[in-house]
């Protein structure tokens, strides 16, 4: 008896392996889990895209901030280390000798320093808001040309155009008006940025970084 289940037990075992092989499945898959559709496949979130499309800046406002903003996307779309075509650098296209009056005597240093550049800017509109201090005074809320002034057009256009051609625009009620090497004029500045608050920046006389 022992030697016939000794024999037999192993052929017994390997058919029901044997069986279980060739039975087809019956697990049933829970309808929440089905795939029914294409997936969505998600990016790496770690993956870096590189995109030459312009976006324009999110909108802050009439604030400080948003006057700021506007006003270096339209110098340099916001880049803090271009150069153009005339040699203007930064975030917002100063030139050599405009430095020089803040006390920035360094060119390299000032085109990789976003602080600097921030700090320049500042201080240049607190030297044409004191340059202007008058025209500001006399101005602001008036129409020239079918276009409102205000306080931010000025300095806008003082940043463009230098704060003595604002002063001689103004002064002539638009009959001077000056365009600078791409062809954009005191008008099309005092228009484009107006309204903005520049309240919390003070006039200075001849400030220095």
């Amino acid at each position: 008896m022992r030697k016939w289940m000794r024999f037999t037990s192993p052929l017994i075992v390997t058919f029901i392996l044997v069986s279980y092989a060739f039975m087809p499945s019956r697990v049933a898959v829970p309808e929440a889990l089905k795939v029914t559709q294409p997936t969505e496949v998600l990016f790496p979130q770690n993956k870096t895209v590189f995109s030459t499309a312009i976006v324009a800046p999110p909108f802050l406002g009439s604030s400080y901030i948003g006057f700021k903003e506007a006003l270096a996307f339209k110098e340099s779309q916001g880049n803090y280390f271009i150069t153009n075509t005339l040699g203007y650098l930064g975030k917002y296209q100063f030139g050599i000798g405009t430095l020089q009056l803040m006390g920035v005597h360094d060119a390299s240093s000032f085109l990789n320093s976003p602080e600097l550049q921030e700090k320049v800017f500042q201080t240049n509109i607190a030297r044409n808001k004191w340059i202007l201090r008058r025209d500001i005074k006399k101005f602001d809320g008036r129409w020239i040309g079918g276009v409102q002034v205000t306080e931010s057009g000025m300095l806008a256009a003082a940043h463009l155009a230098g704060a003595g051609n604002v002063k001689k625009y103004l002064r002539s009620y638009g009959k001077y008006d000056v365009k600078d090497a791409y062809g954009t004029d005191i008008a099309a500045y005092i228009s484009k940025f107006s309204g903005y608050d520049v309240s919390n920046i003070s006039a200075e006389r001849n400030p220095k970084i």
